[in-house]
């Protein structure tokens, strides 16, 4: 398991269907270590705070395996790293492998697992096509969030160590499949309301939907 990009990119302003939009989607890869820190990376910065950033969104972290994936998907669209937006881009890590809840360090950064990844529209500003935010939901392949739990220096090359595994055995795939209501799964729905590694936004909307 290893970071092969660090990207970030402040909030910038751009026209997108006639209307000026600021969104910090735009992500470079940086060659410097970065400092990670409680709500985000330095360098790094979020435009809408109401739905994005916070802490249990600090980090953003997305599988480089996705990528060939994509590429047969858009032949004709450019994929630099840090395109989806994600400030690590990985390998060795994927949701269907990773729990809710697991914890892990690089170097002396320790990071939790809280959350797949929504997109929003601003996604599409990014590929400059309103329809990649269906397809990136139907594709699962979401990536993940990190709250950090202890702040550190990362960058491009380092190892991620798994700590400790969620005994809970909720993955971020699994999140994803309740989320997008795939199967009716009331076990598995009752489970992730009790999680508590899971933003509380999350444990309310699943709640909501053991009562429907």
């Amino acid at each position: 398991m290893k970071i092969i990009s660090v990207n970030v990119g402040l909030p910038r302003e751009v026209t997108w269907k006639g209307k000026t939009v600021s969104t910090g989607i735009f992500k470079e890869p940086v060659s410097d270590r970065v400092t990670v820190r409680s709500l985000n990376l330095d360098g790094d910065g979020q435009a809408d705070l109401t739905v994005h950033g916070g802490a249990d969104k600090a980090v953003y972290l997305y599988p480089f395996e996705h990528y060939e994936y994509w590429r047969g998907e858009l032949p004709d669209t450019e994929l630099p790293l840090g395109i989806f937006g994600e400030n690590f881009t990985t390998t060795g890590l994927r949701e269907e492998e990773v729990n809710i809840g697991d914890r892990f360090q690089i170097g002396n950064v320790r990071l939790m697992v809280t959350q797949p990844r929504l997109p929003c529209y601003k996604l599409g500003i990014r590929f400059r096509r309103p329809d990649i935010v269906k397809q990136f939901l139907a594709s699962r392949r979401t990536g993940f969030y990190f709250r950090v739990l202890q702040e550190g220096e990362v960058g491009a090359g380092d190892n991620l160590e798994l700590v400790s595994r969620d005994n809970n055995n909720i993955t971020v795939a699994d999140i994803t499949q309740l989320y997008v209501r795939e199967q009716d799964n009331p076990e598995l729905l009752h489970r992730a309301t009790q999680l508590e590694a899971l933003p509380e936004s999350w444990r309310d909307y699943f709640q909501r939907k053991l009562g429907n």
